[in-house]
């Protein structure tokens, strides 16, 4: 039955593991762009709601991503639309800050620090979390 256990066990790690990396690369090369891209000032139009996944039995969460436009350095009126998910409703007309794609403006993506520290603190979640279980399945008693 332990056996079992640690199948799982590593099938979780092995998810974990290739969850992050994926998410470190993705915001990576977010940051990567941004550094190469113009910046602009962006006016909040509103916001788009989702909600957290609720995994771990946690409660579900209503989020928000704002909307925005935003001028070129030509001008020209652009839209967008954030992936970075704020817990209250953005108010129409304040400011964020936008990195856009000098060839396709259509392309922009809100300047935030918060997906590399949201993931500075996964890692280390994880990591512990995956050695507890481990402990945890070596001291379960399985009558």
């Amino acid at each position: 039955m332990k056996t079992i256990l640690y199948i799982v066990w590593a099938l979780y790690v092995a998810a974990t593991i290739f969850s992050l990396v994926h998410a470190v690369r993705r915001t990576r090369r977010q940051a990567q762009l941004m550094a190469d891209w113009p910046k602009a000032q962006a006016t909040v139009t509103g916001s788009t709601t989702g909600w957290t996944s609720g995994v771990g039995g946690s409660s579900r969460n209503l989020r928000y991503y704002p909307t925005y436009q935003f001028t070129d350095q030509r001008g020209t009126l652009f839209m967008g639309k954030s992936e970075v998910s704020l817990v209250e409703q953005p108010l129409p007309g304040s400011l964020i800050e936008v990195a856009y794609n000098p060839a396709d403006p259509n392309e922009s993506l809100q300047v935030s620090s918060e997906p590399r520290t949201a993931l500075g603190c996964l890692i280390p979640f994880f990591a512990v979390f995956a050695v507890a279980l481990f402990w945890f399945i070596g001291v379960f008693p399985l009558g």
